[in-house]
């Protein structure tokens, strides 16, 4: 069974990862799905266990200390993390693990595992993900004016990622991502094990012929 990739998913925020995550997931079986810790407040629909783990900063400074987390980043007051336990062992088990994260942790991630795809999607316009934000409907105008500010200063950190996606029609955006995931499986950092076993093939037979 070949390791899974670690696939981490990052974008401004409003611009609709959350959407392109379950998209992905129930378009393909070969995804899992990380679930981070927050010790941001739910939004309404949002279960603990389901879109986040929701935790107190007691908990989650506690979690840091004991080692618990692969990476975490303190955005807009809040801190976000990735549980460490359920990403190894999915990946053991051959799953393409999602990390739905900020730009902070994900450079974070791509320094402990350098075999990992880091994607960042962006929307086509500034003016469109403002709209997003304003339609979305779950933050007042100062918190939205907050979250472009943070858009302009992640922009300054794009090129450290591997690809960037624009997220302008969903199904499009799907297909081009689990594509861009297919073309990974053949990079040689993944088929270590196929490289591998065909050059002690060649070795023998190369014996053979002297």
């Amino acid at each position: 069974m070949h390791k899974g990739i670690l696939i981490v998913i990052s974008g401004f925020s409003g611009v609709g990862k959350g959407t392109l995550v379950k998209r992905l997931m129930s378009s393909y079986d070969n995804y899992a799905l990380s679930i981070s810790m927050t010790t941001r407040p739910p939004r309404q629909g949002e279960r603990d266990g389901v879109e986040y783990f929701f935790v107190d900063k007691e908990k989650f400074e506690r979690t840091i200390e004991e080692d618990g987390l692969i990476e975490h980043a303190c955005y807009c007051g809040n801190y976000y993390g990735t549980p460490r336990a359920y990403v190894e062992e999915q990946l053991k088990k051959g799953k393409d693990v999602i990390l739905e994260i900020e730009i902070q942790g994900a450079l974070k991630v791509k320094k402990k595992f350098p075999g990992a795809m880091l994607l960042f999607v962006t929307p086509p316009s500034a003016e469109e993900l403002k709209r997003r934000l304003v339609e979305r409907g779950t933050e007042s105008p100062q918190v939205i004016e907050e979250r472009l500010a943070r858009a302009c200063e992640e922009s300054e950190g794009v090129e450290a990622y591997d690809y960037v996606v624009v997220n302008d029609d969903l199904d499009a955006c799907v297909r081009e991502i689990h594509g861009l995931v297919d073309a990974a499986r053949r990079a040689p950092a993944h088929r270590e094990e196929l490289i591998r076993e065909i050059r002690e093939e060649l070795k023998e037979y190369a014996k053979g012929a002297k």
